[in-house]
């Protein structure tokens, strides 16, 4: 009873919220309980096909590569299978992508802390524990609602606090920030929903 089982389709390396994913859909016709194992190789070690552990014999149709490239600055490309029982799909490769150069930011959340005379403003990036230590930074823009005139506070890096003297800030005001990353060319996300308080509201 051996079954032909084809292989997986629509097998793309996206790079999206700081995070290499790769991604396929089922083969035509795969039966219920179909598995998938994915395995990639990097530019620099040619057909050398390394092994990701978290995405061996796996149900779902994804598979974050990140913290499993052993380097981000290499082009790599992944290859994934379908397994059910014995039967064994023929192996589908993705494109060539390098996390350093093709990575995708997604826009920060900022967290306010509003004291007496001022407002602390802090982004947080939902990063992969592995590309923490690269040098992201943010850009934060500050308007009073309703007005087209931004102030801007540019090239903050990630742990930085941006400290805002409100002393003479009276009514609503909002907040909206973008990731930015150096790569080869300067990359940066969308900027984030605004977040508006009420400052020195007297009443």
């Amino acid at each position: 009873g051996h079954v032909q089982l084809l292989p997986p389709q629509n097998v793309t390396l996206l790079s999206k919220d700081f995070a290499m994913i790769l991604t396929w859909a089922p083969g035509e016709g795969s039966p219920p309980g179909v598995t998938y194992t994915v395995r990639y190789e990097s530019q620099d070690r040619l057909d050398k096909w390394m092994k990701i552990p978290h995405c061996r014999n796996i149900p779902r149709s994804f598979c974050n590569l990140t913290c499993a490239l052993s380097n981000l600055y290499v082009k790599v490309r992944a290859r994934v299978k379908a397994v059910w029982g014995r039967s064994q799909s023929p192996w589908v490769k993705s494109q060539f992508k390098d996390y350093y150069s093709d990575v995708e930011l997604a826009p920060p959340v900022l967290t306010l802390n509003v004291r007496d005379n001022s407002i602390r403003v802090s982004a947080s990036f939902p990063l992969p524990t592995c590309v923490e230590n690269l040098t992201w930074k943010y850009d934060l823009n500050l308007w009073e609602a309703g007005s087209e005139d931004k102030k801007k506070y540019e090239g903050y890096f990630r742990k930085d606090t941006v400290t805002i003297n409100t002393t003479a800030l009276r009514g609503n005001y909002c907040f909206s920030a973008r990731a930015l990353y150096e790569s080869i060319n300067l990359k940066h996300s969308e900027f984030s929903q605004p977040v508006c308080v009420l400052l020195n509201h007297k009443g």
